[in-house]
Parts: C-alpha cells; structure tokens; sequence
C-alpha cells in the first residue's frame, strides 16, 4: 500500500457544475489569465519557453521525461482564504490530445494540493471547470499544470485561467442506481440468495423476482432499520429457495428493480483464475509478455536498464549497510514500485495456502495461469508464488555483515514519483530500507512453508527455502525488537510494526509443521497467541498474523498436543464472524464503527476463518457465510458496485496504479479483470477523497478514482484472499459415505512402511474406487500391494484392482505401500477423496 502519498501524489477533484453568480460577481485572483499583456507574471520550467499563440499562451512539451512535475507552467503568489470555496476555470488545448494535471498547492515541499485535477486536453480544445474549498489561508499558493511524463513532445495551449471566490461547494453524490442491491457476478443456484432494498418505508413490503418478464418468485422484505455503516434504511430480502440456473434475473421491491444477475456457479473458477492472473503483471525484474496477457505487455521494470538505477544492484539508505544485493524479482506491491518483505509475506503464504488447501482435490494445475513457467511440471500458482519468494529470500542480509540472517524491510525509490509511469521508466535511485525484525520473521514463515511445499517439485529450492528460515529464526531471536521506522515513509509506505510476538508465533508455527521439532513446538506451546482470542473485529492483515499460525495449525496434519483445542478455536472465531454477519443488514462478517485501510480485504479475510471452519466441520453455515460476504464485495453493498474489475455491470475500474492508469493515459490499460479495490476507508487519507467524501458513513467512504489511492489502491495483499476465498467457493467438491484408517507399521530413517482401509459407511455399494490424498512435503509411494498407486507432487492416488473393485455397504478394502520419507516432519494425512468426493 503506497502510505503517505498525499504530498506528492496528485489528485483529480470534482469537476463542477456552471459557477453561479456569486463566483461570477467574485474578484479575480489570477493576474493576466486572459494573456492580454504578454506572459508575466506566468513562468515555466527551463526546459519549455513560454509564447504566445492566437491569444493563448503555449509552450512546447518535450518528449522523454518521466514525471509529471518535470515540465511545469505556472504562477505564484495566489491568495488563498481558509474555508472559502472557490471555483477555478480555464480554456485548454493539446496537439496531439493528451491528459495534464492542473493543480492549486503549496509552492514549497511538500506541495500539499488543494485541488488537483486531470484534465483531458484536445486538440480542438475545451473548457474545464472545477470547485474546492481550501482548507488553509495562505498568501502565496501555486497556480500550476504539469505536463511532463511523455514520451513524445507534445505542445500545451492555455487561455481564461481564473480563480474566484464565493463559489458554491461541490457536493459529491455518488451515483448508486436503484435501491435494490444484489450481487451483480451472480449467485449459486444451491447456496443462500440475499438482497438489500434501501427504503424510507418501515413495514415490509412485497419483492418479485423476474427473469426476463416471467415472475419466478414473490415474497416480503424484512424490514432492519437503520443500518449504521451506511446511515440507510434498509429492509433484506431473501430468495435462497430459487435454485433454477440461467441469466438475466431481476429483483423487484418498492418500485425499483436491480441490476440484472445470473444464477450460476461457473464465474467462481473464473474469478479464482483471475484473481491469480494479476500476479504476472505485477512482476518486477522481467519482461511481461503481451502475448499472454494481451494489452498488459512492457519491458522489465527496474532490470538495470536505463533509465532505472535497479534492482540489480540495489545499496542501503545512507547509514544502513555497506553492500548491495541483487532484489530484482519479487511483485510490485501495490500502485507504486515499492517491494515490501512485510506485504508481500502475507500475499505469498495465501497463494501457498490456497494450493496447500487445494491440492487433494486437483484444484491447481500446469499451465492454467498462462506465464512463463507453465509447461514445466510445478502447477502454475506456485511458479507465481515462486516469483515472490525468492524475492524475498534476496532481501536476506548476507553472512558475515552485521544482521546477517535479517531481512531487510523494503526497497524501493528514494522518493516519491507520480502517475502515470510504466516500471521500466522509473528513474529514481531504489534504496534497501533497513532490516527489521518482523521482515525476518516473515522470511521465516513463507520460507519454511515453501520448503515443504516445493520439496514434492524442486528439493534443492525446498532445501534452500529451509537453510534460509532457520537463518532467518536465529536472527529474530536474536535481534527481537529491531522495528521499522514509522517515519520511513518517503518514496514507499513505512509499514511499521511495534509488536511483532504474532510473527514469531506464525514462524514457529510454519517451522514446526514443516519440521516437526520441539524447539518449535514448544515456541509455538508457549505463545500467549496460541490460547488468546486472535479473532479481531477488524480481521487479520500484513500487521496481524497470529491467525495465520492458528489457521494452519488447524488444518496442516501434525502431531502438535492439545491440535483439537486449535480446531475447536477456529470455529469460535468463525461462529464470532457469523454473528457479526447475522446483524447486518447488509450481510457483512465485518462492523467496526470506522471502516480501515484495504476494509475489502479484512472482509475477506473474515471469510478465510469461516471458509477454514467449514473445511473442518463440514458445516452449511460457515460456507453460507462465505457465500453471503461475497455478495458484499460483488454488489449488494451502499454504493452498488462491485469491488472487482470486470465482475457486474458497475465495478471497480480506476484502482490507483503507475501503470494500469487508462483513467489517466488512454494509451494505458486500467486493471487487470479480477482485481479488487481496497474499499470503503474512514480515515479518507488522500486529498480526492478528503475533497468529495468527507463526513461519509463508513460503506460511502469510497471513490472509483485512480487518485485516490487511500479508498481505491490494489495490492497484493488483497488480491490473495480473494482468489483463496474463489478457490474455496468454486471447490464444490462433495462429501462421500466412507471412513479411511491410515496406519503407518513402521518407519526406518530414510522410508516408512503404511496400511490403508477404507470403508463404505453408505447404504450403496461402490463400484470401483480411487482415493486421492497427499503428503506433507517430499515423501514418495514406493512398492504398493492391494491398489495401483501413482503419485503427482505430493498427492498420491490409489485406484482399485480387478479383485477388490467393489466395496459393499459396510464394507472396506485395504491396502498398503511403502514410502520414501523426506526431510522434516511427515504426520499421516488427514483428508481422503473416493472417487473425487471427500470422506466424511
């Protein structure tokens, strides 16, 4: 997340209505706007010269610059009066069309903006308008448009710039379209169906749903009240009893009718892709190829290649270290450049966890996500998870340097650049921030869940991922307090952590179930965060990660004493989140009285712990709960949108970012389909959204803008548990009638011996069988007898034989194997498939 952008980052505010007559009647705080006695007092920067053409003043913009702010005309000395609203107008030209940003500032660092905008300049010209209020007295702001940032020259023509007071304030009303919120992707045929009907009436009144102009149902609202995250009165109706599938249903109450929705199942697997797919162009270090992501095609950002200065050679801020190392992989974590150890763990344990999760059932395969890795064995999410991961090994202070065994935080530019500005034109010096203690924790955990994960693919990876945790665990321990600067925060976001006792949990935690060591176990034993009630309102993130210890713990199969007590804490939570979601009239597993930065995600991640609590227990409800806070992020909200490009009639589409900026550079795409936006955010950090939402309700304080990077950023950390949670929806694997023993006879020091029965608990008999399950890390099948076993990665599938092919009710079948053991713990599997169905 791009923190502390405000005073660099510009930002478009509202284009206004016609003045009125009081800013008409105003005095004129521009001198020669009109250019009626030459250009003075008007200024440019040195690399363009300021003429006069027709009436209007111009100058040529060179080609080759990067930065907005690197050709600049403007004026100063501009009066401004705390609180008074003005109205701020000009006549502008570009030949060929192009998009500058017209701005009113402070003319001195930091350059805070009291209004920005993005005009988009033609080459026959137009007027353009705005309004704002200006939240400070100052005698001298800054009138100025930046133009810089093009490749190619351009020329910039400019007339009747004025600035007057006494304007009307622009009020920002979003457009939220009828009453009537659903979600717009769509529903499952056999899983709950809510909506919301926003109302000023309080007793119930009568909904129909329509498909096409058939009524399929009727029924009556339920009236809620007042809903406090958006200050509505609001009524829920539920049509969960409609299964049939097919396009184009409508919902009518009260006079308005939805946006249209399909009943189907089908666009989960697509999401789930999707929400994968935006890794690849988020890479740092290579060239993204457009033919397999067509329109999304650049060079290498920050390969070494002019004008970057990195990452290939990336040194210290001044002061910190003495080397540099090469950290030119990794994901761009957000709209910025930046590459954060702290962010990026948590992003590359979900995808982990996401195929750890998946990987019975199949779920995860070579070649799916179209990069550059399919077609080489490993299933393409974890090449993804890959990229990342040893990116953040690099970051790993090396042996014999002070720290050594550390990771650094982050790296990323000296300073702050702005938009739009593709990776590969980056400029700036990349600076290693200082090793923290929560990065190396980081390190720790992904490290040594990767080394189970990759053993079954790479054991020299898996070996090395290892060797790097352990490192990085002893370095931890031996530095346990050495925070990130909270006031690091220029060029990239500080990302500072003042308790970091949940990493060493969720380290020890991943340590001990790819180990299976005491040193661990008794770490993971004594934690306050192993027994503590980690379920927070507000969800976990890159800040809060005792959960993702606990999650695992609870579904990764280890001998770990008192693991039902984990499980049962899972639910807890769950059943905790439920309850929340059962209270809103929205069906939201998240209320705190404020909403956070990235609310989205916590939203989401609220719906790991339910998700997990049904893989568990079984339980209808907790899938139900998943399913419902999808609606959430897919329409049935406030402002009646979906928070996914590409998924409903109204979505998110501006997300902030350098590079999918089409908002800003119709040449540039905007984001990938399948990424999420941060979402509503209370503290309203950038100036868009201070200038247009302030006073919101928690749901309405958001904007689909590409600038206001506090409400509308995309990160790698959001984008995670939304494909996990996809992944999860779209498995709609069933539950089988069978019981499966797993006993292990004996083990030797590089091999095991293991007998296997299954029995038929149903009232039908099976009639040829095969059971799919997988090992921890590296083990393999060797000799089998009573089965034909075949083994792809870590999952291991047994299929019947002529003789033993049907398994009678109340009957079983048993057979047995030899194993190879690999490195580190190897607990018996927990979860069976028979015939792709999940023993239960």
């Amino acid at each position: 997340m791009a923190a502390a952008l405000v005073t660099l980052t510009p930002s478009p505010a509202a284009l206004a209505e016609p003045a009125p007559s009081a800013a008409a009647d105003a005095p004129e705080q521009i001198v020669n706007g009109t250019f009626d006695t030459g250009t003075a007092p008007w200024w440019s920067t040195g690399n363009t010269t300021l003429e006069l053409d027709t009436g209007r003043l111009c100058a040529d913009v060179p080609g080759g610059t990067v930065n907005p702010w690197d050709v600049i005309v403007g004026q100063n000395d501009v009066a401004l009066v705390k609180d008074e609203t003005y109205e701020y107008s000009f006549f502008g030209v570009a030949t060929p069309g192009h998009v500058a940003k017209a701005l009113i500032q402070l003319p001195a660092d930091p350059y805070t903006q009291y209004l920005s905008a993005n005009p988009e300049l033609s080459v026959s010209g137009n007027d353009y308008a705005y309004t704002f209020t200006s939240p400070v007295g100052l005698p001298d702001a800054q009138v100025v448009f930046q133009l810089g940032g093009s490749a190619t020259p351009w020329r910039f023509c400019v007339d009747d710039v004025s600035l007057k007071g006494g304007a009307e304030p622009d009020v920002y009303k979003p457009d939220t379209g009828p009453r009537v919120r659903v979600n717009m992707a769509g529903y499952l045929p056999a899983g709950p169906k809510n909506a919301t009907l926003v109302t000023e009436r309080t007793e119930a009144v009568t909904w129909r749903l329509r498909r096409g102009s058939t009524v399929v149902a009727t029924g009556t609202t339920t009236p809620r009240g007042v809903d406090g995250s958006s200050g509505q009165n609001v009524h829920s109706i539920d049509f969960g009893s409609v299964t049939a599938p097919g396009t184009g249903y409508t919902l009518e109450a009260d006079g308005e009718t939805s946006r249209p929705f399909d009943l189907d199942g089908g666009f989960y697997d697509r999401l789930r892709t999707d929400a994968l797919k935006f890794y690849y162009p988020q890479r740092s270090g290579i060239e993204i190829l457009d033919s397999l992501r067509p329109g999304y095609g650049r060079p290498a950002g920050h390969a070494g290649v002019t004008p970057n200065q990195g990452d290939v050679s990336v040194p210290c801020q001044p002061g910190v270290c003495d080397y540099s190392l090469d950290v030119s992989g990794g994901w761009y974590d957000a709209g910025d450049h930046g590459k954060y150890v702290v962010n990026g763990g948590v992003s590359v344990h979900q995808l982990m966890a996401e195929f750890e999760r998946g990987r019975t059932r199949g779920a995860f395969e070579d070649g799916e996500l179209d990069i550059p890795e399919s077609g080489n064995g490993v299933p393409d999410i974890l090449d993804e998870a890959r990229w990342e991961q040893e990116f953040i090994l690099d970051m790993q202070v090396p042996h014999g340097e002070p720290h050594a065994g550390m990771a650094h935080h982050k790296i990323h530019d000296a300073a702050w650049t702005g938009l739009p500005l593709l990776p590969h034109l980056d400029p700036q010096r990349r600076e290693l921030h200082p090793p923290s203690t929560a990065a190396t924790l980081n390190l720790a955990a992904t490290a040594a869940q990767a080394a189970r994960l990759f053993a079954p693919y790479d054991a020299a990876f898996a070996a090395r991922n290892l060797q790097a945790a352990r490192k990085a665990w002893a370095a931890a321990k031996a530095e346990p307090a050495r925070y990130a600067d909270p006031a690091d925060g220029v060029g990239g976001g500080a990302y500072n952590d003042g308790d970091v006792t949940d990493e060493f949990y969720w380290a020890a935690a991943e340590l001990y179930l790819t180990t299976g060591e005491k040193e661990f176990q008794d770490r993971v034993l004594a934690s306050p965060h192993h027994t503590g009630d980690i379920w927070r309102d507000r969800g976990f993130d890159w800040g809060n990660t005792a959960q993702l210890g606990r999650l695992d713990l609870a579904t990764v199969p280890s001998g770990l004493p008192g693991r039902a007590a984990v499980r049962a804490s899972v639910l807890a939570g769950a059943d905790k989140y439920l309850a929340v979601q059962k209270a809103h009239p929205y069906g939201l597993p998240y209320n705190p009285p404020d909403f956070d930065w990235g609310s989205n995600n916590l939203v989401l991640n609220n719906m790991v712990v339910m998700a997990t609590a049904h893989d568990l227990s079984g339980r209808a409800k907790y899938r139900d709960g998943v399913l419902e806070g999808m609606d959430y992020i897919l329409g049935r909200n406030a402002l009646n949108q979906s928070y996914v490009t590409g998924y409903g009639e109204v979505a998110s589409r501006n997300q902030h970012s350098r590079w999918y900026a089409h908002q800003l550079d119709p040449a540039l795409p905007g984001p990938p389909r399948g990424t999420l936006a941060g979402g509503p955010n209370s503290a309203i950090q950038d100036p868009v959204a201070q200038a247009k939402l302030r006073g919101c309700k928690p749901q309405f304080c958001y904007i689909d803008d590409i600038e206001s990077w506090s409400t509308n950023e995309l990160t790698i950390n959001w984008n995670s548990p939304l494909a996990w949670i996809s992944a999860f929806v779209a498995d709609t694997t069933p539950t089988a009638p069978c019981e499966v023993t797993y006993t292990r006879h004996g083990a030797w020091p590089d091999g095991f011996t293991t007998q296997v029965t299954v029995r038929n608990t149903g009232t039908e008999a099976v009639d040829g069988w095969a059971l799919k399950w997988s090992f921890l890390g590296g083990q393999r099948v060797g000799d089998g007898w009573g089965a034909s076993i075949t083994q792809t990665g870590a999952t291991a599938t047994a299929g019947n034989l002529s003789w033993n092919k049907k398994i009678k009710p109340g009957g079983s079948v048993t057979f047995g194997f030899t194993g190879r053991s690999a490195p580190g713990a190897n607990p018996a599997p927990e979860r069976f498939l028979l015939n792709g169905a999940l023993c239960g």
